[in-house]
């Protein structure tokens, strides 16, 4: 699978990333892991917030997961 976060560059936005990254390293889940600051990626998707966590595409989430559990769920939904 392939988990893309996306967001305007903003420190939440890059510690989402390195969230996912480390879970992956950990063999928590797994996937290809990408990172992208471009907006117009979520304003075609209707995304008004960021970050905003995409699976394959399709987006899953937007804002940042509190706990490690809910990242997880999300990321394996």
């Amino acid at each position: 699978m392939i988990i893309r976060v996306v967001g305007p560059g903003c420190s939440k936005c890059k510690r989402l990333h390195e969230r996912i990254k480390k879970l992956v390293e950990e063999g928590k889940i797994e996937a290809e892991v990408e990172y992208s600051t471009d907006i117009n990626e979520l304003i075609s998707n209707g995304v008004l917030g960021s970050p905003a966590i995409f699976k394959n595409g399709k987006v899953r989430y937007v804002g940042s997961p509190t706990d490690e559990e809910t990242l997880i769920k999300v990321l394996k939904e």
